[in-house]
């Protein structure tokens, strides 16, 4: 007999910090099979339609109306859709099957919070309307566009990187890096945008200083931009909504006008996985940055960039009920919290190492990283945990994602406790996902390439001539 638990299965490999913790790639396998075990599951599926007319598609199985379990068919979908918002991005759902399922799905972007972060985000911000849910009898035709991005290395070229605790640039020779530096900030919770602006400039006049003269400039920050505007980054949170309209969202335009040479900027993701191509001269890279926040990026097997997201910090990954709760969205069990410093300082208590009050993020971060230096246990717990959650996470990312080949940068990959990750990821794909296993191939840059591989890559998105 079914039961609530059977729909969220305990995995194999349960975090000793974390026992709670239940993989969506589990729960949405265990859900759609309990579904057929009915007899008469009830197909459901989704699409997402960007402004562009872009259009991709999933799909799930639910309960069907009336049985005992159906109560949970909102959820399963629901939990679908977001991980659709976030790493494909949309303003509007399309549903095929139970009309209730869409209308539920309208009421929870305009009066649960959860939903509505998403509607303000996604789809206010990001593509210029309010999400929308449609029941439909056929989903809208799959239209998926691509382009090529990057790799542009002739001349003189500057690249940037906006991280949320340092900022980086780099001067570019014909591919070479000939200075680059890291500067750190706090842009936050700035109110005021001249923050950022200065800085940026600043960065930009550091490395100019090294070239005989600047052709093009490249940048990657962590948000979300379109055609080098700002629909919404986490640098600039603490930018009240009307400055952020009449001074963030050209910021990168007028730059690239005060210095009069082509400039574009895209989401840090995007660049770390064009960076990991590049150095690896493969394609099919799904790019994960374990940094302030979780980062996200995508070179699809044609070495192109997509339309997508691939916002993974607000993408779920677990489903249990108590999932540890998202600092900005409040929604639970997304990445953030798992594949981050966030993850990191989130786990400290239940490890037992103790820090002293006031410490940040970075400052927990580096304690654990000479803990684990010192072969300390507890520190070893934490990757162990983390490694878990990639393992499972990965697979569950396949279901979104053609991929084989994984990049892995940020502080937290940084040291031993990187390798713990991988090896523990590795024991969790070749007992759950021995096909999986078997595909996918790690790449975790040296310190050479981390320093300069992202400015690099950032530096050729320009063309000139």
């Amino acid at each position: 007999m079914m039961s609530e638990n059977s729909l969220l299965p305990e995995p194999k490999f349960l975090p000793e910090l974390h026992p709670t913790f239940r993989p969506a790639a589990l729960a949405n396998r265990a859900y759609e099979n309990a579904a057929e075990t009915t007899g008469t599951p009830v197909e459901v599926g989704v699409a997402i339609e960007q402004t562009d007319g872009s259009v991709f598609h999933h799909g799930t199985k639910v309960f069907p109306e009336g049985h005992e379990l159906a109560k949970h068919n909102f959820r399963q979908v629901e939990r679908m859709a977001k991980f659709l918002k976030w790493s494909r991005g949309g303003r509007r759902i399309h549903l095929t099957g139970p009309a209730y399922l869409a209308e539920q799905l309208q009421s929870y972007y305009r009066e649960h919070p959860f939903g509505q972060f998403d509607n303000e985000v996604i789809g206010k911000r990001n593509f210029g309307h309010p999400l929308e849910a449609v029941n439909c009898e056929e989903l809208p035709a799959l239209n998926a566009e691509t382009r090529p991005i990057g790799r542009n290395l002739d001349g003189c070229r500057i690249g940037f990187d906006l991280g949320g605790s340092d900022r980086k640039a780099a001067a570019v020779i014909d591919g070479e890096v000939v200075f680059s530096e890291e500067i750190v900030w706090d842009p936050y919770f700035q109110k005021d945008p001249n923050y950022h602006y200065e800085g940026i400039i600043h960065s930009l006049k550091r490395a100019a200083e090294h070239l005989p003269r600047v052709d093009a400039i490249g940048g990657s920050a962590a948000g979300c931009y379109s055609k080098n505007r700002v629909t919404w980054a986490s640098l600039f949170r603490g930018v009240p909504d009307d400055v952020f309209d009449n001074q963030v969202r050209d910021m990168f335009i007028k730059i690239g006008q005060e210095w009069d040479v082509p400039l574009d900027v895209i989401n840090d993701g995007e660049v770390t996985a064009l960076a990991g191509s590049m150095a690896l001269g493969k394609n099919g890279v799904l790019g994960i940055a374990m940094g302030t926040s979780q980062g996200g990026g995508y070179i699809d097997p044609n070495g192109n960039i997509t339309t997508w997201l691939s916002e993974l910090a607000f993408a779920p990954v677990d489903h249990h009920p108590s999932a540890p709760p998202d600092e900005w969205s409040g929604d639970l069990g997304c990445g953030a919290q798992y594949f981050s410093q966030q993850a990191v300082g989130r786990l400290l208590p239940a490890s037992g190492i103790e820090v002293e009050d006031g410490l940040t993020l970075p400052e927990k971060l580096k304690v654990v990283q000479a803990l684990m230096e010192k072969g300390d246990e507890r520190a070893l717990k934490i990757y162990d945990a983390i490694g878990i959650y990639l393992g499972y996470s990965l697979a569950h990312y396949d279901d979104y994602y053609d991929y084989d080949y994984v990049l892995l940068l940020g502080r937290v990959t940084s040291g031993p406790g990187g390798e713990v990750i991988i090896e523990k990821s590795k024991e969790v794909m070749a007992a759950e996902f021995p096909e999986l296993a078997e595909r996918i191939k790690f790449h975790i840059p040296g310190e050479t390439e981390k320093r300069h591989g992202q400015a690099v890559a950032a530096a050729s998105l320009p063309k000139v001539g």
